[in-house]
């Protein structure tokens, strides 16, 4: 293709969520709403985790930095959907669509890295209680928030740098309510062979690896569960894992059917549900899991809002 071609693509266009057009002012109240609650109430997680020195913990350290990611992980795809809805324009610029889907490829990397060293922290909390301050010390705790960062920067990188050196065709609309990257490869005229192999490489770093340490980590948690001879002593141990298990379910459950285990019948508008469900329910319901199944959580609200109460008097 000719380098005219690639330079004069300016915009792609986003079809959005496959609904009918007088249905766009109800699904934008509902994505509204979605998209706020998700925003305050992983904020409130931060907060209450900032201002009660009792869940200065590791586990609850990880948790302050997955509710920021939900934040920032909602908002690279929720604000631009909802304005498309209502000013129906559907368009995104070329650099707008790249920048949105390095930051939506970040943090989905770094959600999967958290999750990972959630599960490590309650393998280790159950696994190892005697040794648990030791080995889950602020040292360690900062260096797989950091290390998770960092690769996951370098994989949005990599997979940006390699997406931008090529041309795209006249066909310049994609079929989903935000800019993804296999959706966008689907659009260039180029060979993607590089980029899909890339793809391949990272997807088992970045999601198929941080899900087998993930499993590892509660197959041996099970392990030790089962040698458990009293039921209040399994049920200790399924309530601090519980909150975590069921985010990760939601999550990686989306993910595997959609990436992992395609179907070549699958249609546009059941990638985009799905899509939804990763992108917009599972950072919204992340901070109701967390805090009615934890009783720390709770207690911590409690004691916000009878501070905030005595104050106020």
């Amino acid at each position: 293709m000719k380098r005219e071609n690639q330079s004069s693509m300016s915009e792609f266009l986003l079809l959005g969520l496959p609904i009918w057009p007088e249905q766009q002012g109800g699904f934008f109240a509902l994505f509204l709403g979605m998209y706020l609650t998700t925003v305050l109430g992983n904020l409130l997680i931060i907060l209450l985790i900032r201002l009660d020195v009792r869940l200065h913990t590791a586990m609850y350290f990880f948790l302050s930095h997955l509710a920021l990611t939900d934040i920032s992980f909602s908002s690279v795809t929720v604000p631009k959907m909802l304005i498309n809805m209502q000013t129906q324009d559907q368009s995104i610029p070329y650099a707008g669509c790249i920048t949105q889907m390095y930051f939506f490829i970040f943090f989905t990397g770094l959600d999967d890295f958290l999750l990972t060293s959630m599960a490590y922290d309650r393998y280790v909390a159950i696994c190892h209680p005697l040794h648990y301050s030791t080995i889950m010390g602020q040292g360690l705790c900062t260096s797989l928030v950091t290390v998770s960062w960092i690769l996951s920067c370098t994989n949005a990188l990599c997979h940006t740098l390699l997406l931008t050196r090529l041309s795209f065709c006249a066909d310049h609309t994609i079929p989903h309510f935000f800019c993804d990257l296999s959706a966008l490869l689907k659009l260039s005229c180029s060979d993607t062979s590089l980029n899909e192999l890339v793809i391949f490489t990272a997807g088992v770093a970045v999601i198929v690896l941080p899900l087998v340490c993930i499993l590892i980590s509660y197959g041996r948690i099970g392990a030790i569960i089962l040698k458990v001879p009293s039921t209040k002593g399994i049920c200790k141990a399924l309530s601090t894992c519980g909150s975590h298990l069921s985010v990760v379910s939601l999550y990686y459950g989306t993910i595997i059917g959609l990436y992992i285990f395609p179907s070549s019948s699958t249609s546009r508008d059941k990638i985009t549900i799905a899509s939804v469900m990763y992108t917009v329910v599972a950072p919204l319901l992340n901070p109701f899991i967390y805090s009615l199944r934890n009783r720390d959580m709770t207690g911590a609200l409690e004691r916000l809002l009878h501070r905030a109460k005595v104050l106020s008097q």
